[in-house]
């Protein structure tokens, strides 16, 4: 049990975990539906490591997070609207990214407290550590966090980035998701490491590995971390072991993960697990989370028709915003 957490924080942190599964499950339906551009690529099963990791940061302090396409709940955490997201994948011309865009590659740290991926993953170590950095030098007490799958954490720029945060002793939280396969291929097959904390002996900074279906478990390393790196402790490698219970995308039907692998990872759905401790801690009743429920579904149905209001980007705005000074992106 995170000790530290007050009941009313469980309560928000369970408030986040329901609306990245209900948001997911309905930008599905809409996928089905034809009315999202582009891919969709589910968080189902690891939606309890995005959340408690994201809630560990102070956004009030300026710290930033960087999430990749499966960390839905991290951005929730960080502020997006749950309308923007929809628009987003609809790419709507008021979407965050005016339908230039697509999925969750939007943000802006000093509005929202993210800031949007790179599709080539492992970019994002080295732009994270820029912000670090930059926090640093303008003397701001922020943090980064930033995910990366496990395919990711082997590509040459992930090297380079965490080792350049590890010599600075940059302020960088790094959280590496092993869900087992990259696509579709298993760990095994793409690193010799023992384990994926342990390249952080590469580097020189802390690394460890917790329970990513845990949310407690990840909530506490997370904010461990946070505080020794917000004291100038340097960057810590916090690998969760997770799954996720979908394919790749939507368009992909896993068969290349044996099915009692798939039976086994849904008993230990990160959500169900959070909400039966709760209850069996007397710290909340099945009311209560019922109630959360229904508020979630009632604000992605109110998203949802937002979204569905909006309109499609306009012709002649395809060549605006490209350059500075035009005022496009400031409406």
């Amino acid at each position: 049990m995170a000790e530290s957490l007050t009941r009313i924080q469980l309560l928000e942190i369970d408030y986040y975990l329901r609306l990245t599964r209900t948001l997911e499950e309905r930008l599905v339906a809409l996928f089905r539906q034809a009315k999202v551009i582009g891919g969709l690529y589910r968080s189902l099963g690891q939606e309890g490591e995005s959340v408690a990791a994201a809630y560990a940061l102070d956004f009030k302090q300026g710290d930033v997070v960087q999430p990749l396409i499966r960390n839905l709940g991290a951005i929730l955490v960080a502020g997006a609207k749950p309308a923007d997201i929809i628009r987003q994948y609809m790419a709507k011309g008021d979407s965050p990214t005016r339908g230039r865009e697509l999925n969750i590659h939007f943000g802006h740290p000093a509005r929202d407290g993210f800031i949007g991926q790179i599709s080539m993953l492992g970019d994002m170590i080295p732009v994270m550590a820029g912000i670090a950095l930059a926090g640093r030098m303008l003397k701001k007490s922020l943090v980064t966090l930033a995910f990366i799958g496990d395919g990711g954490s082997s590509t040459g720029a992930f090297y380079e980035g965490m080792n350049f945060a590890s010599v600075q002793k940059l302020p960088m939280v790094v959280v590496i998701e092993d869900n087992a396969y990259a696509y579709s291929t298993p760990v095994e097959k793409q690193t010799a490491a023992r384990t994926l904390a342990d390249k952080a002996y590469a580097f020189g900074c802390r690394g460890l590995t917790v329970d990513g279906n845990d949310v407690f478990a990840v909530y506490r390393a997370a904010k461990e971390a946070v505080e020794h790196a917000r004291a100038g402790g340097g960057v810590t490698l916090l690998e969760v072991k997770t799954f996720r219970l979908k394919g790749h995308a939507e368009h992909d039907n896993q068969s290349y993960v044996p099915q009692e692998i798939i039976d086994e990872w849904r008993s230990k759905d990160p959500i169900e697990r959070f909400e039966s401790t709760l209850i069996e801690g007397s710290i909340v009743s099945e009311k209560e989370l019922q109630s959360i429920q229904q508020r979630v579904r009632a604000e992605v149905d109110a998203a949802t028709e937002e979204a569905e209001r909006s309109p499609m980007p306009r012709p002649e705005e395809a060549g605006s915003g490209l350059f500075a000074g035009d005022g496009y992106w400031e409406r």
